[in-house]
């Protein structure tokens, strides 16, 4: 792998430990700024706006730039952002430092993971891609507990200097390791937005918001689920969110490894185990050993998909990949936004805590269904394009 895509790697450390860490340091936050911990909160859904919309609307402004150049201007705004959250003398400012950083979420992931995969051969893209969110998911490990403990022991304003240095970081080996591809910015916005006629696109992107939205409709409540149904003490949250978290980098990068060699076959094998792992923790909540193999298995499961659809959703958007890779971003974390809600009114309908977990299995055979729907649409078009006429005939994905 070219060292550039570690850079990728180290900058989605930073953006993953700056996302995660604000949730164990609100109280801390809400003392200082004189606020309740519910409008703390807010931080949390507003750096999720930011990260939805923000990053679509960023890359469409910028459409035009170089690759490099945009990635180097994300994280100049990831420094600004997080430096903003540190200095923050009123929760406003804080709030505007948050949605600054999550602007840098929205796109980088999805810009980041376009590069990689240009930088590599075709059979190892999605694991380019998969060390790109491999950053990301050695934040929920390392990242976003060491922030906490930082945030705790000292101030929760260092943890967001040790952020922006991070950035710094970031920013140097982007600026000296990434290369500027000879297409960047030849594609105009128009030929972005074009792509989105294209049916398989939606599907794809509807893969990635079904897939991870799964993963978080369970995840969400699991501290309640945890403590309240398996019966573990509050002390054990810690060490039991860096095993999900575990679970997270290795699902990630054997997602990325056999995506390469079947992309379609990891996505349904990884949808199909995410469902059966949350049936089953459905079933057995209440046995602590069970739990704590199946939280980890949850967290591999749903993360080995994450490779998989990002490289569906750049093949069908091929010429013009940029914006649809951010958008993919933003469908990941609206699917974060509706099982989590769905999870939560299961809840409040009185079904208890592992009514969540329904709701992810549910979701689960949905992105599987979508999944497997889309690959027989593939399979129809195949035909069409190596028969005689095909050099006539438009592409299945245009003609759709």
């Amino acid at each position: 792998m070219p060292l550039a895509v570690f850079a990728l790697m180290i900058a989605s450390f930073g953006i993953g430990t700056t996302e995660f860490v604000i949730m164990g340091l609100l109280p801390e936050v809400a003392d200082d700024m004189s606020v309740s911990l519910t409008r703390a909160g807010l931080l949390i859904s507003g750096y999720a706006l930011g990260v939805v919309f923000g990053g679509p609307l960023f890359t469409a402004a910028a459409t035009r730039m170089p690759r490099k150049r945009m990635l180097l201007i994300l994280m100049v705004l990831f420094i600004v952002g997080n430096t903003l959250s540190a200095l923050a003398p009123a929760y406003w400012i804080l709030m505007a430092g948050r949605i600054l950083a999550a602007i840098c979420h929205g796109a980088f992931l999805g810009i980041g993971s376009v590069v990689a995969a240009d930088m590599v051969a075709q059979d190892k893209r999605s694991r380019a891609i998969s060390l790109v969110f491999t950053g990301l998911t050695v934040a929920n490990v390392f990242g976003a507990p060491m922030g906490t403990w930082i945030g705790q022991s000292f101030d929760w304003r260092a943890t967001f200097w040790a952020i922006a240095a991070i950035g710094v970081i970031s920013l140097i080996g982007l600026a000296v390791l990434v290369p500027t591809q000879r297409d960047d910015g030849s594609v105009r916005l128009r030929d972005e937005l074009a792509v989105f006629r294209r049916g398989q696109l939606w599907m794809a992107l509807a893969i990635a918001g079904l897939s991870i939205g799964a993963l978080f409709a369970a995840f969400s409540y699991v501290a309640p689920l945890m403590t309240e149904v398996a019966g573990f003490s509050s002390g054990m949250l810690t060490p039991l969110l860096m095993l999900f978290g575990v679970g997270l980098v290795i699902g990630n990068l054997l997602g990325g490894r056999y995506a390469d060699r079947a992309q379609v076959a990891t996505l349904l094998t990884a949808q199909a185990l995410l469902f059966a792992v949350l049936v089953v923790f459905t079933l057995t909540a209440r046995f602590e050993v069970a739990a704590v193999i199946l939280l980890m298995l949850l967290g591999g499961a749903g993360f080995a998909t994450v490779p998989g659809f990002m490289t569906r959703v750049i093949d069908k958007a091929k010429g013009a990949t940029t914006l649809a890779a951010a958008v993919a971003s933003s469908a990941a974390n609206a699917g974060i936004a509706v099982g989590s809600y769905l999870a939560g009114t299961t809840i409040d309908a009185g079904y208890g805590y592992t009514a969540p977990l329904v709701v992810g299995a549910l979701m689960a055979a949905a992105a599987f269904g979508v999944t497997f729907a889309s690959n027989a649409l593939d399979r129809r078009s195949a035909p069409a394009r190596t028969g005689p006429r095909s050099a006539m005939a438009p592409s299945s994905d245009e003609a759709r």
